[in-house]
């Protein structure tokens, strides 16, 4: 009866052993980071693509440029045009000259008359006359003129629609010039140097690995024992039969819950629902996306 009594010992020992093996942690999931997709944003040939998987890239870095030839002459006729728009513009002094010229040639007739009259030497005619003639000179120089405000504003409207264009041209011409926007490591390459890009078509995606995320599970009556900003304890297998642990520190938790993902595992594991939350861990190279990791509170 005695070694009975202590056999069962040892077998209830050894099975308290390894459920308590089994919830040493408090929830699990995956590691994951901010994935960025770097896409063309003009159409062209990959003239230079440097990047290779695996690179380590830094922000403002230069990765290849696509071919601007036809850009390049885009923009030359573009010029021209304006040239040629900016050559049509009136010039009010030599269009009025003639005009002007008339007028002074009237005023003086029409003070010459104007003292004939004051003499007795001209009549109330001649003085109509010629102040006619004046006003009507006067009205066809106000004329001209006004023609030629509205041709020069539209001649300007149009040259202004044409650097609009140049400066659509010029950016495009820029954004041919590759640069790396982010700090990260070349996840996957989509194109090869010389295929053709066009716009919205993804080149290469990137991350930045320094800064990794474990998205764990909690259940609601974990809820309580966890705020934002909090440091917890992460660990993965080291293939030894060990654990790598790091710190990490709490930054989302979702206010929503939802089922359990069939692929994750939580201390309550029976539970129907739980909220999804991330932990940020700086790694050294040791985290990888996809890895699995545990918590403990």
């Amino acid at each position: 009866m005695k070694i009975m009594g202590i056999s069962n010992f040892i077998v209830a020992a050894l099975l308290i052993s390894c459920d308590n093996g089994n919830e040493d942690y408090d929830a699990t999931g995956a590691f994951e980071a901010e994935e960025v997709i770097i896409s063309s944003e003009v159409s062209g040939t990959l003239e230079a693509f440097k990047i290779e998987e695996g690179q380590e890239l830094k922000a403002g870095v230069y990765i290849g440029y696509i071919d601007t030839t036809q850009l390049y002459l885009q923009k030359l006729q573009l010029e021209a045009q304006k040239k040629s728009i900016l050559s049509r513009k009136p010039d009010f002094g030599a269009q009025l000259a003639s005009l002007e010229e008339q007028l002074k040639l009237a005023q003086l007739e029409q003070q010459r008359i104007n003292g004939l009259y004051r003499k007795d030497a001209a009549t109330k005619q001649q003085v109509d006359d010629i102040n006619a003639q004046t006003e009507i000179i006067n009205g066809n120089i106000r004329a001209s003129r006004n023609q030629l405000t509205r041709d020069y504003s539209s001649l300007d409207l149009e040259a202004k629609a044409l650097d609009a264009q140049i400066e659509i041209t010029n950016d495009n011409i820029r954004k041919c010039m590759l640069v790396n926007p982010v700090n990260g490591t070349v996840l996957m390459t989509y194109v090869e140097q010389y295929e053709k890009a066009t716009p919205g078509k993804a080149l290469y995606k990137i991350a930045d690995l320094s800064t990794i995320t474990l998205k764990v599970y909690l259940t609601g009556d974990q809820l309580p024992e966890v705020k934002l900003g909090q440091e917890v304890n992460v660990r993965t297998d080291d293939g030894k039969g060990g654990y790598i642990e790091s710190k990490g520190t709490v930054y989302w938790i979702n206010n929503k819950a939802e089922f359990t993902p069939k692929s994750i595992q939580t201390r309550a594991e029976r539970a129907n629902k739980v909220y999804a939350t991330k932990v940020r861990v700086e790694n050294d190279g040791t985290y990888k996306i996809g890895m699995y990791g545990e918590i403990i509170l």
